[in-house]
């Protein structure tokens, strides 16, 4: 005797969880504003598009560089911390 999906006893419509509900949401979060804020501080070059003040002889367009990425890492890190569930 063959057994097809439709004909299985676990396969009632009541045992089914509601593929319908929606999960709560939890990425509209006031402090994803942060996430901005790396996007920002790299968005426009002629801010820190120059050589002076350098920093152990390493130009300040470098340096800048590598401190926004670090600034991009806290702030990611902050953000999931404070909106994980």
């Amino acid at each position: 005797m063959t057994t097809f999906d439709h004909d299985r006893d676990d396969d009632r419509p009541g045992d089914r969880p509601d593929v319908t509900a929606r999960a709560e949401r939890s990425d509209h979060h006031p402090i994803n504003w942060l996430l901005l804020v790396p996007l920002v501080i790299t968005l426009f070059p002629p801010i820190y598009n120059s050589i002076d003040p350098t920093l152990a002889d390493i130009p300040f367009f470098y340096w800048y560089q590598l401190a926004a990425i670090l600034v991009s890492v806290v702030v990611t890190l902050v953000v999931y911390r404070k909106t994980r569930v």
